[in-house]
């Protein structure tokens, strides 16, 4: 019997080194919300600013019109600022 000690967090951050992932995903794949997600990727970020490592975020983008220059990297924008369309990409994350 093999138990997994480490926080929801290690976890994340450990996943985010083997592969990229956005913020849904995440929740889905380690069963919290979202909001926590992106929480734990905000610390995760923090936290490498002293490693040799780097958290790299590809930002979120309007599907419709194609905008990606949002002020915000990490949380998912509500609504595209050029066209108003809902229809936007998640941010997607990796540690390198």
């Amino acid at each position: 019997m093999s138990t997994d000690d480490r926080t929801t967090r290690e976890k994340i951050r450990a996943h985010l080194r083997k592969e990229e992932a956005e913020a849904g995903a995440l929740a889905a794949e380690f069963g919290v919300t979202v909001e926590e997600a992106l929480s734990h990727v905000e610390h995760i970020a923090r936290s490498l600013e002293s490693a040799d490592e780097e958290l790299l975020v590809a930002p979120p983008a309007c599907r419709s019109c194609g905008f990606e220059d949002f002020d915000d990297l990490i949380n998912r924008p509500s609504r595209c600022p050029e066209c108003k369309s809902e229809n936007l990409s998640e941010p997607v994350f990796t540690v390198r």
